[in-house]
């Protein structure tokens, strides 16, 4: 189950090939980080375990997973390994090493170091829904994101995508709902928020466990602060924090959810991995229909 869904509206759904996506990204596949090499970026099968395919189709949806292996040099250690090779240098030739040397010095530090730092890998998941004509992505922040986007068009020549375009402001519209303690049919509030002055971008008030409905919350939305982060739940379904530039943070599914996508009788890898995916597809298939029709996500009125 993903965490988070950062969402990119797919232009052309319909030109997606499986078979044809399968070959492309094995031949971008992911590959560990050489000797010299400060991080290594590639494909890596989805569904894991000992399975081979790039790609895992399930319920009008391709599920999608890069590899990013990155070596650990801590500045730190790069900077006290130069400190003692300057030192070396001044003490034996009696003279100072200059800015150019010292950074010279520096490239020959990592250059010897590199080969023997410890590397660490993550993954960043993902699925393409031919249905709904989105990508969902299992990103919190927008670098790790646009990563992966950047590697799909690497990958495949041209990825023809682009973030929500909402015709109605979601600073706008959940400010209201807080104020108003309405919310659209589906959607709930939850205990947890962020207001912003919109003529002072540093003026933030982070509140958690607390009633939208109070007075206190009220005092800050009369003198005239939004709401640009809210805490809302899916008929019961999910929990999230929905962010102004309509990411979805804090994802928590339902129990209940989570004991089918969990079955102990499915043994085979992937008949579990399409239990689950298609348990959290169907749900956030219907919340991003709610929240397009809600703002306006891609653009239409």
């Amino acid at each position: 189950m993903f965490k988070n869904a950062r969402l990119y509206r797919l232009e052309d759904p319909s030109a997606i090939n499986a078979e044809r996506l399968e070959e492309q990204l094995a031949e971008r596949q992911f590959r560990p980080c050489g000797p010299l090499q400060t991080a290594s970026l590639g494909w890596h099968p989805p569904v894991g375990g000992q399975t081979r395919a790039f790609t895992h189709a399930a319920n009008g949806c391709i599920a999608l997973c890069a590899r990013r292996q990155e070596r650990l040099l801590p500045p730190t250690v790069v900077a006290e390994a130069l400190s003692q090779r300057v030192e070396d240098i001044e003490a034996r030739e009696a003279r100072d090493v200059g800015r150019r040397e010292r950074r010279h010095l520096r490239d020959e530090v990592m250059m010897d170091m590199l080969p023997r730092a410890f590397t660490r890998s993550r993954h960043l998941r993902a699925y393409l829904d031919l249905v709904s004509g989105w990508m969902v992505l299992d990103a919190a922040g927008e670098k790790d994101a646009e990563e992966m986007v950047d590697l799909l068009r690497e990958t495949l020549g041209s990825f023809p995508v682009h973030p929500p375009r909402p015709r109605h402001a979601p600073a706008v519209l959940m400010t209201r709902w807080v104020s108003a303690g309405e919310t659209p049919d589906g959607l709930g509030l939850g205990d947890a928020c962020e207001l912003r002055d919109p003529s002072d971008e540093r003026s933030l008030v982070r509140c958690s466990g607390q009633d939208l409905g109070s007075e206190e919350i009220a005092i800050h939305l009369r003198a005239g602060k939004e709401v640009v982060k809210l805490a809302v739940h899916w008929r019961e379904h999910l929990e999230f924090l929905l962010e102004e530039d309509l990411c979805l943070k804090r994802l928590r599914f339902a129990d209940a959810l989570l004991e089918q996508a969990v079955e102990p009788d499915i043994e085979d890898e992937g008949a579990r991995f399409d239990a689950e995916l298609t348990i959290m597809v169907l749900q956030l298939r219907e919340l991003i229909a709610c929240l397009d029709d809600v703002f306006a996500m891609t653009g239409k009125t």
